[in-house]
């Protein structure tokens, strides 16, 4: 087991790679569900695109914008963890993250639940940065609203 110091040294090399070569970095023509998310208390501004197929799983994913490093990697991270899955499977995943960085105190579980996302616990200590690296999983769950009643999500937050 890699000791806890090691550990939060290689998930900051994690996210700042993430931040420098950011996956999925790319607008997707015609997405099947879209979101721009912006924060103006810090200027983080995300668009995100996703392409569902007709079995409801994630064939593609991008995001376009400008941010932060920790809003930018969980953004890569994120769409690098949503493709290949279904929507119920992503919402999941969705309100798993959001409840882990925003639950105090942490339940045991919920470490787990968020697997990869997990790395992102160091910010909890720092309320403002929440906002950071939840920007894109709200935008998530604004292009997923509209999924099941079979519309276009062309929303925003």
């Amino acid at each position: 087991m890699i000791p806890e110091p090691q550990l939060s040294r290689l998930y900051q090399e994690v996210i700042l790679d993430h931040n420098r070569n950011p996956r999925n970095f790319k607008e997707i023509p015609n997405p099947t569900q879209y979101s721009h998310g912006y924060n103006p208390l810090c200027g983080d501004d995300y668009h995100l695109y996703l392409v569902i197929d007709e079995s409801g799983v994630i064939a593609d994913a991008g995001f376009m914008g400008s941010g932060c490093a920790i809003s930018k990697s969980s953004a890569s991270i994120m769409t690098t963890l949503i493709k290949g899955k279904t929507v119920s499977e992503i919402a999941a995943l969705k309100d798993n993250f959001l409840e882990f960085m925003t639950q105090a105190p942490l339940p045991a579980s919920a470490k787990s639940a968020v697997g990869r996302m997990a790395m992102f616990e160091g910010v909890r200590e720092f309320p403002i940065r929440v906002k950071c690296a939840t920007l894109i999983w709200h935008a998530l769950a604004d292009a997923l609203k509209d999924y099941s009643s079979g519309h276009k999500s062309t929303g925003g937050i």
